[in-house]
């Protein structure tokens, strides 16, 4: 039976979990708040105190954190996983994080004597529930053949997009849309509020059209009625996203004024006290 290790039970961290568990992988779990894993606990994870601990033995490492500085906490230094990880594991960090980063921590990975994969996914949080998510995965093609299984387990659909970093980059640029569509269809229901037309009506006619892309047909409800209770993904860390799509754009020369527009947006909403909110706050 092959051992997964998880650091961090946040919305799609959780759902991973039980996947693990459910199809027969032995699992040891890791979070900065223990009581989120107090479930995964009933179900047979063995909940660590440190990443060190949650590590130590497991053959897949994976994390699913907030930002660049959680996942250099998590990775290194006395209690970090690669501390407790064995040779031959292979460590996956699945959070949406920056290029560079990443790259430099598949060194720290590879000087353990480790493998190394970024796999930031797509899906929403049924999608991490129903083990359907989409991986974008950077790394060597052998490692990613041996990883197959644990990723596999929670994912329906994995692309090996090229060498380390592919998979952040990618992660990026996906989130640089939906922030950017997200962002605009909060701006246009405030014209269109403005303009005397009725939620119905506003419902009706977007739907209908040719903006309606997946994300605006998930959000748009919750804009209208002014839900903004967490569903899948809050506002504080799409602003993060964003921000790091905007670096991530700048750095290659490439146009940054739409994604820096949704960093506006995002930030206004975080000003507002609307951060731990859904990303359809924006439209807050």
């Amino acid at each position: 039976m092959q051992r997964v290790a998880l650091l961090g039970l946040g919305t799609m961290g959780a759902g991973m979990a039980a996947n693990w568990l459910a199809k027969g992988f032995e699992l040891s779990v890791w979070n900065r708040t223990p009581a989120k894993a107090r479930a995964l606990a009933r179900k047979g994870a063995k909940v660590a105190a440190t990443p060190r601990e949650a590590a130590a033995g497991a053959d897949f490492i994976f994390a699913m954190v907030a930002d660049d500085d959680a996942s250099r906490s998590v990775w290194l230094g006395a209690d970090g996983a690669l501390a407790g990880a064995k040779s031959g594991a292979i460590a996956v960090e699945s959070s949406t994080l920056t290029p560079g980063w990443v790259r430099e921590l598949g060194g720290h990975a590879r000087a353990k004597g480790c493998g190394f994969l970024d796999a930031p996914v797509g899906g929403s949080r049924q999608a991490a529930e129903s083990g359907e998510l989409r991986l974008f995965v950077g790394g060597e093609p052998a490692t990613f053949e041996a990883a197959r299984p644990a990723l596999a387990a929670v994912g329906s659909k994995m692309d090996l997009l090229g060498p380390i970093g592919a998979g952040a980059t990618w992660k990026l640029i996906n989130n640089q849309l939906a922030a950017a569509q997200i962002a605009a269809l909060a701006e246009a229901l405030e014209v269109a509020k403005k303009a005397g037309f009725k939620k119905e009506q506003i419902s009706e006619l977007i739907l209908a059209g040719a903006a309606a892309s997946p994300i605006v047909k998930l959000k748009l409800p919750r804009m209208l009625e002014r839900d903004f209770e967490p569903a899948d993904f809050t506002l504080h860390l799409m602003l993060k996203d964003a921000r790091y799509a905007t670096a991530l754009a700048q750095s290659l020369g490439a146009p940054a004024d739409l994604i820096s527009g949704a960093v506006t947006a995002f930030a206004r909403g975080e000003a507002k006290g609307l951060g731990a909110k859904d990303i359809a706050a924006v439209a807050g």
